[in-house]
This record gives C-alpha cells, sequence and structure tokens, in this order.
C-alpha cells in the first residue's frame, strides 16, 4: 500500500505511537507489517502495547490528508528524514533511542558533514566564557570544521552567531518543532540558520518543547559530532549530559578549563578528572583528530 519510509513518517506525524516504540517496531519488523499475530512482537512486552486495529484504521483513512501535510511542510523547506533512509546518519542511527525521523531545515548536507563538533555550556558565560566561544568557534571554522549546538542561550548562541559571523556551517538541534522556536531572542536567528544553514529536530513542527525535551537533544548533539567542547558549566548541568553522552557513544569530549573562582568552571573541571582532554587552545582540539587521520592546517 505505502512505502516504510512513508509509513514511517506518517505514524511519527500522527502520533498515535511512541517514537521509542515506533523504532521498537521498525527494529522487530523492518517493513512495518500490521499484523497482531506476528510472532516475534512475543519478544518484547512493550511492543504488544501496540493498538494494530487503530494504526490500520489510521492509515486508511488519513494518508491522503497526511500527502497534502507532506507537501506543505515541503514549501516551508521542512524535510523528513526517516531512520529506512541512506540519509539519515549512521551515527545517529547506531545510539541506544535513535529518533524514527529527523526533521531538517535548510542545507540537509549539512546532516553528514564528516568534520563536526559540538559546542556546549552554560547560559550565563562570563566575559571569558564568551571570548573563549569567540576564539575557539573562529579557530575550528577557519579549519572547515561544521559546529553543532542547540540554540540555547549562552554558550550555545554564541556558538551558532560566532559561526555565522566567520562565515561557516553550524547545526542547531532544537527542543520541540519548527512552529514553536525556543528562545524567543533567538527566533531570528534560527529562521536564519533555516534558511542558510540547517535545523533539526526529533519532534515534528507542531509540538511544543517541553522540560524533558532539552535533555533529550542533548544527545543527538553528541551522537551527530566528532568529539563536544564544554565552556563554562556547573556540575549538574544539561552541558555535563550532553558530555557523558558523548563518552557513552564513543566521542571525544574536550573542557575548556576557568577559573576556580568561577562556579561555572567547576563543570569542566569535573570532566577533565574524569578524563575529557584539557583545552588551553584550538590546536589541543584539532591535534587529536589529526592523530585520527583527520587532516587540519596549522593555525597561524
Amino acid at each position: 500500500m505505502y512505502n516504510v519510509s512513508e509509513r514511517m513518517i506518517f505514524h511519527r506525524l500522527k502520533g498515535l505511537i511512541s517514537p521509542s516504540l515506533l523504532t521498537k517496531w521498525w527494529k522487530v519488523d523492518p517493513e512495518l507489517y500490521i499484523n497482531e499475530e506476528t510472532h516475534h512482537f512475543k519478544q518484547d512486552r512493550s511492543l504488544q502495547k501496540i493498538d494494530f486495529t487503530r494504526l490500520k484504521q489510521a492509515e486508511e483513512n488519513e494518508f491522503p490528508i497526511f500527502e497534502h501535510m507532506i507537501q506543505a511542510y515541503l514549501k516551508q523547506n521542512i524535510h523528513m528524514i526517516p531512520i529506512t533512509s541512506s540519509l539519515y546518519p549512521s551515527t545517529l542511527k547506531h545510539i541506544y533511542d535513535p529518533p524514527p525521523v529527523l526533521f531538517l531545515k535548510g542545507n540537509i548536507t549539512y546532516l553528514n558533514e564528516e568534520k563536526s563538533l559540538g559546542v556546549v555550556g552554560t547560559r550565563v558565560p562570563s566575559s571569558y566564557g564568551e571570548a573563549c566561544v569567540k576564539k575557539i568557534v573562529g579557530e575550528l571554522v577557519e579549519e572547515n570544521w561544521t559546529i553543532v549546538s542547540g540554540l540555547a542561550k549562552g554558550i550555545d548562541g554564541l556558538a551558532h552567531k560566532e559561526c555565522i559571523r566567520k562565515k561557516g556551517k553550524t547545526i542547531g538541534v532544537v527542543a520541540g518543532g519548527f512552529q514553536h522556536l525556543y528562545p524567543k531572542e533567538h527566533v531570528q536567528m534560527a529562521q536564519y540558520m533555516g534558511e542558510h544553514h540547517l535545523l533539526l529536530s526529533e519532534h515534528p513542527p507542531y509540538i511544543k518543547p517541553e522540560k524533558w525535551h532539552f535533555p533529550m537533544r542533548n544527545r543527538l548533539i553528541s551522537a551527530l559530532t566528532k568529539g563536544t567542547i564544554v565552556i563554562q558549566c556547573k556540575e549538574k548541568s544539561g552541558s555535563l549530559i550532553t558530555a557523558y553522552q558523548a563518552l557513552e557513544q564513543g566521542k571525544e569530549v574536550f573542557a575548556v578549563a576557568g577559573s576556580i573562582f568561577d562556579s561555572n568552571s567547576t563543570g569542566p573541571a569535573r570532566l577533565i578528572q574524569q578524563g575529557a582532554k584539557l583545552v588551553h587552545s584550538t590546536k589541543d582540539i584539532l591535534e587529536e583528530f589529526f592523530f585520527q587521520g583527520v587532516q587540519y592546517t596549522e593555525p597561524s
């Protein structure tokens, strides 16, 4: 009736099944057959919660409406890439809980950039933190690294802005959907990025951001990048969540040291104690990938 990619997108937009359950269903049954008697569903009790009758009725009754919705989103430059697509990043596909569908706005070629780094940190940076962002991001852009962050206040927003100012490439991973961008002070920048760079979300455009969306998006920042750079944060923060998820995913973690008199130095200090690489200069970051075979030119 419909191919598996169309059905994956349909059920994600319809919201009759949770994203995690949709991904589980696909992993067990790559064709997404609607069959309550399928014996391999018995291997996972959570899959037995799927109401196949309801899903089948939705497909039969609402696919024409769905097709119109897809066209409307495409006119807004919003693209949908299901986990079944060859465009879906392999690094993201192999994390513990990959989104069944990615929602993208902007230049989708950025999605599989080999040289990409996440930059995260406090929402209330000091002048030192701001200077660190400008120096590190500016020098990374000169070496053609794509900067990935979460469009939040503080370090995230500064990283995007500096990347744009230096004419680099940047990806904003947002919490919630594109029709409800947050925070308000970054809406204009987000709209610009949606035209000239790339915005990414695991949520349909109509979804409003919830508190739990913010820590969830951090795993996407770390999964999409070669490593994560932490600039100023406290010991209990979303930035540390991103760093720990990067470690779980086998990625590099870099921490910029700060003053012992600044509470926003405690997060990077803790990461350094736990094995993150101490960053005194951008060279400390670049040389890590030089030895892994990712070439760069020596900063002047």
